[in-house]
C-alpha cells in the first residue's frame, strides 16, 4: 500500500475552503430524480448536457477540489468532443467514481438493505486507475424505524464489513476509499434518535475497518449531519445540529481519519448550507470537513437551466452563486 500517494490524494480532496461535487446519479436515479421531475425526457444525450452543466464551466476548480461520477460519466464528452475526464484533469479537479451497484432488500434483514457491488469491483478499480480515478465512493443507508426496531446491529455489521473490504481493496490499488453510511433523512424519528443512530452506525464502521486492517488517515468519511426526521415535526435548526453532529463525530470517528465529508442527503440547499456553515464554526476539529452535496448544489441550478439552451448561461451564474455559498460556509465565513 502506497501510503504517501493516499495521503496526497486525501490533501487534494480536502483543500480548504473547497468540496466534492457528488454527480454520481445512476441512469435511473438521473432520469427519476433530475430530470423527469422538470419535464426533461431521461436520454443518455439529456443526462450528458446534464453533466456538462455541472463539470465544464470555468472557474468551478476555485470551488471544488473533487467529483464524484458515474460509470457512464467517466465515458461521456461535452459538446466539442473533450472528454469529462480530461476537462477535470487540466482543472485539478480530483476523479472520483461511484463504485457500489446500490441497496439491495435481504430476506434476513427485513425492511432493511445491504449495498452490492463486490463481485467484479477489482476488474473496475483497475480500469477506473487507468483512466484517471484517484477515489471511489461506496454508499450504504442506514434507515431509522422505531416500531420496527431499525436499524439493527446485523444489517449495519453485514454493510460494514462490506464497506471495509472494499475500503481495503481501494488503498492496495491506490485509491483512497470514501466510506458512507447514510443514516436516512425519511422518517419519524427525533434529532436524538438520528444521533443515536449514526453513533451506532460509526462504532460498528470502524471496528469493521480495523478488522481489516484499513489505513485510517487514506479515508474519507462521507457521513449524513444529525438531523430530524423529515416526519417528525421538528424544526431543523442549525446550531442543534452543528452541535450533535460535531458531538457524535468527536466520541466515534477516530481522529487520525484522512477526512470527512458530509452529505446533504435530502436537504435543501439553504437547510445544508446553514448546517455545514455552522459545523464549521466549530474548527479545529481533529480532520478537514467538506461538503461533498448533490441535490443541495444541482436543485437550484437545474430549477434555472429546466433542460433547455437558453437557459444555460442563467443556471450557470446560478451554479457559481451556489458554489461560493458552500465555499463559504466550509470554512463558516457565512
Amino acid at each position: 500500500m502506497d501510503t504517501n500517494k493516499l495521503q496526497q490524494t486525501i490533501e487534494a480532496m480536502m483543500a480548504p475552503g473547497k468540496g466534492i461535487l457528488a454527480i454520481d446519479e445512476s441512469t435511473g436515479t438521473a432520469n427519476k430524480k433530475r430530470l423527469e421531475p422538470l419535464g426533461i425526457e431521461g436520454t443518455e444525450e439529456n443526462r450528458r448536457r446534464f453533466r456538462e452543466l455541472f463539470l465544464t464551466v470555468e472557474g468551478v476548480e476555485n470551488h471544488l477540489s473533487g467529483t464524484i461520477l458515474y460509470d457512464e460519466t467517466m465515458r461521456q464528452s461535452d459538446t466539442e468532443g473533450r472528454s469529462f475526464l480530461d476537462i477535470l484533469k487540466e482543472k485539478g479537479i480530483a476523479i472520483g467514481i461511484k463504485v457500489d451497484s446500490g441497496a439491495k432488500d435481504r430476506e434476513e434483514f427485513p425492511g432493511e438493505q445491504i449495498t452490492s457491488g463486490l463481485g467484479d469491483l477489482s476488474e473496475r478499480l483497475d480500469e477506473y486507475v487507468s483512466m484517471g480515478a484517484v477515489f471511489c465512493k461506496w454508499r450504504a443507508v442506514v434507515k431509522i424505524d422505531e416500531e420496527a426496531g431499525l436499524p439493527t446491529d446485523g444489517s449495519i455489521r453485514e454493510n460494514s464489513k462490506i464497506l471495509a473490504r472494499y475500503a481495503e481493496m481501494c488503498q492496495q490499488k491506490g485509491l483512497v476509499p470514501m466510506v458512507e453510511p447514510e443514516v436516512l433523512l425519511q422518517g419519524k424519528h427525533s434529532i436524538d434518535k438520528s444521533a443515536e443512530a449514526l453513533t451506532q452506525t460509526l462504532g460498528i464502521l470502524f471496528e469493521e475497518l480495523n478488522a481489516r486492517g484499513v489505513y485510517l488517515p487514506g479515508v474519507v468519511l462521507k457521513t449524513s449531519m444529525v438531523v430530524p426526521g423529515s416526519e417528525s415535526g421538528e424544526e431543523m435548526i442549525d446550531k442543534e445540529v452543528a452541535e450533535k453532529t460535531v458531538d457524535v463525530l468527536l466520541a466515534n470517528a477516530p481522529h487520525d481519519l484522512g477526512g470527512v465529508v458530509f452529505l446533504s442527503g435530502g436537504q435543501s440547499h439553504v437547510q445544508a448550507t446553514k448546517n455545514l456553515n455552522e459545523i464549521a464554526k466549530r474548527e479545529p476539529l481533529p480532520w478537514p470537513i467538506a461538503f461533498s452535496y448533490a441535490r443541495a448544489i444541482q436543485g437550484p441550478v437545474l430549477e434555472v437551466w429546466q433542460g433547455k439552451d437558453e437557459n444555460k448561461d442563467a443556471a450557470i451564474v446560478k451554479y457559481m452563486e451556489v458554489l461560493k455559498e458552500e465555499s463559504l460556509a466550509d470554512q463558516g465565513l457565512l
